[in-house]
């Protein structure tokens, strides 16, 4: 017996996972990890990295909208 099921799970422009409930996975860590930030990435860099990634710069500034320093 075959069984199908529709779950009427969706991906976000940014490729999350709708609803939210549908994503899962392990997550491991260890007491000495050391975990840092990133500073904001201003235009040069931006400029730089679309065209390393063949991508306009207004597609970079989408993907790193959260980093940006401008």
């Amino acid at each position: 017996m075959q069984l199908s099921v529709k779950a009427n799970i969706t991906l976000t422009d940014s490729f999350a996972m709708l609803p939210t409930a549908a994503v899962s996975g392990f997550y491991f860590s260890h007491p000495q990890a050391q975990y840092f930030a990133t500073g904001k990435v201003d235009k040069e860099q931006v400029a730089d990295y679309a065209k390393r990634k063949g991508w306009t710069v207004e597609e970079a500034e989408r993907w790193l909208a959260p980093v940006l320093s401008y």
